[in-house]
């Protein structure tokens, strides 16, 4: 497995778990942005594993502010991380698959890929706009055995959405002790937040032979939210 992240801390960390568990993992500092970056690690994963069977786009960040106040340096931030990354990814990783003729590719987009809600005008473009790509590019990987799908997750414990309470306090003018019971879970039916092992899960199965009828999917895990 090849780990690829901005953060060399964040990195190793996971190549080291990895291989505390058993696994082969190599880290590849890489900045999902940049076009040189990507295409060396796609290329350096290759070359270590002889073949690149997955791809998992799950680079992800967020800015909370009103459209008005909303800086021009973040919005170009987070598209080009999150949207622009997972087309850069995707570009390169898929002729790998399509030479073996099998690849799997998961998007991780989000609840909001589906639908919307205020203040994050950045973050639910992005995500709108993965959903639109994963559809693009399962129909051109179809006929080479490459599935291409996206998860759409509401909130999950992990330190994105920790790290959103403070802004959610402030633009929506509530105590932060309230933001997870008013804000992330009052449009779910399922009142907790999701934990990263439920979507692990979902992407091990679309990574599976089970799922190879399956492709273009935009798939919530969002405990009942985008059921309204």
């Amino acid at each position: 497995m090849c780990v690829a992240d901005i953060s060399e801390d964040e990195g190793r960390r996971a190549v080291d778990a990895l291989t505390r568990a058993g696994g082969r993992a190599l880290f590849v500092r890489t900045d999902v942005a940049n076009v040189d970056s990507v295409r060396a690690m796609v290329q350096r994963a290759a070359d270590t594993f002889g073949r690149l069977d997955i791809l998992i786009n799950n680079a992800g960040l967020q800015h909370i502010a009103p459209i008005v106040d909303y800086p021009e340096a973040q919005w170009d931030r987070l598209v080009a991380i999150m949207l622009t990354g997972t087309f850069l990814c995707t570009k390169y990783a898929l002729p790998h698959m399509i030479r073996q003729r099998w690849g799997r590719v998961v998007n991780i987009s989000s609840a909001h890929g589906l639908i919307a809600s205020p203040f994050k005008s950045a973050y639910v473009a992005s995500k709108h706009g993965i959903v639109g790509f994963t559809k693009v590019a399962a129909w051109e990987a179809a006929e080479h055995g490459v599935t291409v799908n996206a998860i759409c997750p509401g909130y999950v414990r992990t330190p994105l959405v920790e790290g959103q309470v403070t802004a959610q306090a402030r633009v929506h003018g509530i105590p932060e002790s309230e933001v997870v019971s008013r804000i992330m879970l009052e449009p779910q039916a399922v009142k907790r937040l999701l934990e990263p092992q439920e979507v692990a899960a979902l992407v091990v199965f679309l990574c599976s032979e089970a799922a190879g009828g399956i492709t273009g999917a935009a798939l919530p895990i969002d405990g009942g939210w985008t059921a309204h």
